[in-house]
């Protein structure tokens, strides 16, 4: 981790996060600038500059996957963006974007149509995400 790092902060809980999900290796929580409700960041606890450098690429893919699932249940959508761009925070992550028909992107997301979602729906998104994220009892 790294003193200045905003992902490493959240982390370290030394600033305010939408948690989604954490394990002993890494954390999700929601974008506080959305392209569209839902959009999560999956972040290796272990500070690491590019997803390239992660030390377990397939056990990272396998959470944000497990990310993306849920996300497209409790967002009901099934079509989820993914971006491994690594540009604006110096801390491996992944977006994980629920995408709509007429959500304002076109085929691409980019950073100009961000959505204003108050900070009390955005506890709701994470809420309703972790509950997603949980193992169903079947019987």
């Amino acid at each position: 981790m790294t003193e200045d790092c905003v992902f490493c902060k959240i982390i370290r809980r030394e600033l305010p996060s939408y948690s989604v999900f954490e394990d002993e290796n890494y954390v999700a929580f929601l974008d506080i600038r959305p392209m569209n409700p839902g959009h999560t960041l999956v972040v290796p606890k272990k500070h690491d500059r590019w997803v390239w450098d992660v030390t377990q690429p397939g056990q990272y893919f396998e959470t944000t996957t497990k990310i993306a699932k849920a996300l497209q249940k409790t967002m009901q959508t099934d079509w989820v963006a993914a971006d491994v761009a690594g540009m604006g925070v110096a801390h491996a992550h992944i977006h994980l974007v629920p995408r709509y028909p007429q959500d304002g992107h076109g085929e691409f997301i980019n950073g100009r149509n961000v959505k204003k979602i108050p900070s009390e729906q955005m506890k709701m998104i994470a809420q309703t995400i972790r509950n997603g994220l949980l193992p169903t009892v079947s019987g």
